[in-house]
């Protein structure tokens, strides 16, 4: 077993901009959003650097058809309605 799994992903900035994507190398692809990997310059998070990118939500999937279809459901409306939900809950507890 073992196999590659993959993430769904959120992230957010300092100003509030917030980023939904997938990959199967989530520390790394943190790294490349915070720009301590090499990215390329036209990249949504390389264009809107405002601080740090921190991870809001991640979710993990056995395979890269069901992290696309969730990252999918959390780009539309009711998942962006979700992702301030859970941002509002996070700074709530701090």
């Amino acid at each position: 077993m073992g196999g590659v799994m993959f993430y769904t992903y959120v992230i957010k900035n300092d100003v509030g901009n917030i980023y939904i994507g997938y990959t199967s190398d989530l520390e790394n692809r943190l790294k490349r959003h915070n720009g301590l990997m090499t990215t390329k310059k036209k990249s949504y998070t390389h264009r809107h650097k405002a601080g740090k990118w921190t991870l809001v939500l991640t979710e993990k999937f056995s395979s890269r058809v069901e992290a696309i279809r969730r990252e999918r459901e959390l780009k539309s409306y009711q998942g962006r309605k979700y992702i301030r939900q859970v941002i509002e809950e996070q700074n709530m507890g701090r």
